[in-house]
């Protein structure tokens, strides 16, 4: 089922990855719910994620034509497993072949240290689009 909505959604994150930088896409485990979301501008990756949102999550990694013909992010997949908690992204990565079958949690932080990007993360704000995110104005919530 997951592979199902995987495939084409990874084409749609693909085709929208034309503006120059790397894209990075935080969903829920059953694709339902965008938790997450950053683009790089220059040796940067700005990251913004759901605040409360705690648990196992698939993140997606765009990358654009140039970058990945210049590979400038060699080795990079479009997608991994990993865990979101307080804000705090974990990476699931999978074992080298030859080792035992067990994925090694990787902060994000450190994921992107061999591609020379460093993390600025903050929690999602008002300003965040995220669809399926619901916000509460709070001047809605003062006149209830």
């Amino acid at each position: 089922m997951m592979t199902r909505i995987l495939i084409p959604l990874l084409c749609l994150t693909a085709l929208a990855s034309t503006a120059g930088a790397l894209k990075v896409q935080v969903w829920d485990r059953d694709l339902q719910t965008k938790v997450g979301d950053g683009e790089s501008s220059g040796s940067k990756l700005t990251m913004q994620f759901v605040g409360d949102y705690d648990g196992p999550v698939v993140v997606l990694f765009a990358q654009t034509d140039e970058e990945k013909t210049r590979v400038t992010f060699p080795g990079l997949k479009s997608s991994y497993s990993g865990t979101l908690s307080k804000g705090q992204l974990t990476l699931q990565m999978p074992a080298a072949s030859g080792e035992r079958a067990v994925n090694t949690p990787l902060t994000l932080s450190k994921f992107l240290t061999p591609f020379k990007l460093t993390l600025s993360a903050q929690p999602a704000g008002q300003s965040l689009s995220l669809p399926g995110l619901k916000t509460v104005d709070s001047s809605a919530k003062d006149s209830k």
